[in-house]
């Protein structure tokens, strides 16, 4: 993303931010989004075009970041 994408307002639906992750038959995007009350990532699951979503507050990133280390560490040793 360059200095210009940042400039001037975004629109509501415009991430901020976005990742995509393709594993097997399933699609992850996660969009950094903001709207009136703050901060939130969106994450939603593709398969075969089926959508499921979350929407993750900022102020949850940490504690979402720390269970799903906890997670895959705890996966590592099986």
């Amino acid at each position: 993303m360059t200095d210009d994408d940042n400039s001037g307002p975004r629109m509501a639906s415009e991430p901020i931010a976005s990742e995509k992750v393709t594993i097997d038959r399933k699609v992850f995007f996660l969009d950094l989004k903001e709207n009136q009350r703050g901060r939130f990532m969106k994450i939603t699951e593709d398969v075969g075009g089926r959508r499921d979503t979350v929407m993750l507050p900022a102020a949850a990133f940490r504690d979402f970041l720390d269970a799903l280390a906890r997670l895959v560490e705890y996966e590592s040793k099986l």
